[in-house]
């Protein structure tokens, strides 16, 4: 009896490429995806800490207890004055275009303009020294030192440049016994766009 052996190619067939193949493409698709949300994550990690940091310093400048300037006399006494930082003139940057899909490189005047008038972002203390990809806004309701009266602080970004902007914000009111109260969660509309 004649054995005749069955020699195997070590290749691989047409199908099984095939196969490999579309899993490589799907895996990439997901891959693109998840890079993406990670990227857009990043971005938006900025507007969040930023308004926080607005809400900080909105917060020790309002508990930073200014005073008339005249001398007391003996034995009177002044009333404390609290009050909430005015609305900045202008926003940082003053369009929203120079922020769709790019970054804006702001400098020292963009956020001290109010340096005068001590108000804005100079009076909260809040300046960014690297490219941002937000158009940020402090605004004030009411005089600043009755309850009621409230700030807002605003991040608008458009990361993908499509002029649809997403919106951040964080707001603060001065409540019962002028203590200042500030929002626990932070307003986010279309937060990825």
């Amino acid at each position: 009896m004649e054995r005749t052996s069955r020699r195997t190619e070590g290749g691989f067939t047409l199908i099984e490429l095939m196969i490999v193949v579309a899993i490589v493409g799907i895996l990439s698709v997901l891959a693109g995806i998840g890079v993406r949300k990670y990227t857009a994550n990043a971005k938006t990690a900025e507007a969040r800490n930023a308004l926080g940091a607005i809400a900080q310093g909105a917060a020790a400048a309002y508990e930073k207890e200014g005073s008339q300037s005249t001398v007391l006399a003996v034995k009177t006494t002044a009333t404390a004055s609290r009050h909430l930082c005015a609305s900045a003139s202008a926003s940082v940057p003053a369009a929203a275009a120079t922020i769709a899909g790019k970054k804006y490189q702001s400098t020292y005047a963009d956020w001290n303009a109010d340096k005068t008038t001590n108000a804005g972002f100079y009076c909260v203390k809040f300046t960014m020294d690297q490219p941002q990809y937000y158009m940020y806004a402090f605004q004030l309701t009411g005089s600043g030192s009755n309850v009621g009266d409230s700030y807002t602080a605003t991040a608008q970004g458009d990361l993908n440049g499509d002029g649809v902007l997403s919106l951040f914000q964080l707001t603060g009111a001065i409540g019962s016994g002028f203590i200042l109260n500030t929002a626990p969660n932070m307003l986010e509309v279309r937060p990825e766009e």
